[in-house]
């Protein structure tokens, strides 16, 4: 079958998507931990720094299997993994998980 550009678009959208997730996971995590350490020293019943600090872990989560899926959409291998990426492509950036979902589908059968 002839190799079109669509698995590598959507290969490229969810290593994109995946990084940013991770960044903002990072971020969040980082911002979450400093803000909560501060207002828990301040605000009594406010939770702690490690607590707030966790909502980045599932970005985190969501943008490495963006990523790994977005590897697999490259090398046009495991096409389920390619589409478990755009799902989570979807979940961290809604219009570049529309359009991975997107390519991912339509290039299906130029996967292995």
């Amino acid at each position: 079958m002839e190799r079109t550009w669509k698995p590598t678009t959507a290969g490229i959208l969810n290593i994109v998507a995946g990084v940013i997730g991770v960044l903002a996971g990072i971020g969040l995590a980082a911002v979450a931990g400093l803000a909560g350490a501060l207002a828990g020293a301040y605000i009594p019943g406010f939770p702690s720094g490690p607590v707030l600090a966790l909502i980045g872990v599932p970005l985190i989560i969501l943008g490495i299997v963006a990523i790994v899926g977005g590897i697999f959409a490259l090398r046009r291998r495991i096409w389920g993994l390619a589409y478990a990426g755009a799902i989570c492509a979807l979940l961290l950036t809604l219009i570049l998980g529309i359009l991975s979902i997107t390519f991912v589908s339509l290039g299906k059968g130029e996967f292995e």
